[in-house]
């Protein structure tokens, strides 16, 4: 028997699947909680089966909700290709796109990879660095564009593009201890920034017992046993997870993700940069 479904839900759905949590999946794409769930019950009804396990503390996927993932998927990327075929006519040129090297690993290997396959005649230079360094070569005019992470309320200008709900996160075996030691990345980071205010506010005692720059020295110190640190809800890899709320951490206000142009950007970029935004708002919908 066919079926009727619309892409919102296709959308919701994939953003529960991915990050775990309804709550966590509503901050992120800007819906309440109930309206997420409102959509789940309508395609479950739809599709008459169960989509989720919601017997756990993390929603995971049943067999059935696994199996329509990975359609899901699909159905969302024909969308995309069919919006780039029909409204984006053969390019070429060179564009240098500056990333944080987290955002770029868990979310633009897709967005960059159906660019390249619907624009070969473009070539893509990306860099991944911090955010203080790109803002910093992008003043240079080392780059046409960067995708920062920002405090929107101190830093202002560009697009936001995306919404990072983030948690306090350490390694499977770890309990937080008193002070707290914490792995971070040096100043300036959104995520340092937070943690620090968040624990300063509510009065818990601190210390940094590992600074690293790159993603992958953070999540080595903390399976190390360094302490805990700060990571977007949805980028938690195998052997990191959320901190209970037992132990009572003080909640931590959402990062920003947002784009930036320099003047006169090129026909080309001007394209990337409607497609990153318009990739990314398909994944967090």
């Amino acid at each position: 028997m066919p079926f009727h479904i619309d892409t919102l839900q296709i959308k919701s759905f994939i953003a529960i699947a991915e990050i775990g949590s309804f709550s966590h999946a509503g901050r992120s794409v800007g819906r309440t909680q109930s309206a997420l769930s409102l959509q789940i019950k309508n395609l479950e009804l739809e599709l008459g089966c169960l989509l989720f396990n919601r017997t756990n503390r993390k929603i995971t996927l049943t067999q059935e909700g696994e199996i329509f993932l990975g359609y899901a998927k699909q159905i969302i990327q024909l969308q995309r290709e069919v919006y780039s075929r029909i409204k984006e006519p053969e390019i070429t040129g060179e564009i240098r796109l500056g990333t944080p090297e987290d955002f770029a690993s868990h979310y633009l290997p897709d967005v960059l990879a159906n660019f390249r396959k619907n624009h070969p005649q473009v070539q893509l230079n990306v860099a991944c660095d911090l955010t203080l360094n790109l803002m910093e070569g992008f003043q240079q005019g080392n780059f046409d564009m960067i995708l920062v992470k920002r405090d929107p309320q101190r830093v202002k200008g560009g697009s936001k593009v995306w919404r990072e709900p983030l948690v306090w996160a350490t390694a499977d075996y770890y309990r937080p201890e008193k002070p707290l030691s914490l792995v971070l990345s040096p100043q300036p980071c959104i995520y340092r920034a937070r943690a620090l205010a968040a624990l300063d506010r509510a009065r818990k005692p601190w210390y940094i017992s590992y600074t690293s720059p790159s993603l992958a020295g953070t999540i080595a110190a903390v399976k190390a046993g360094f302490g805990i640190t700060v990571l977007p809800a949805n980028m938690l890899p195998a052997g990191i997870h959320p901190i209970r709320k037992e132990f009572k951490l003080p909640e931590l206000a959402d990062a920003e993700i947002a784009l930036m142009k320099c003047e006169n950007l090129s026909k080309s970029g001007e394209m990337l940069a409607e497609h990153i935004m318009h990739s990314l708002e398909n994944k967090k919908i």
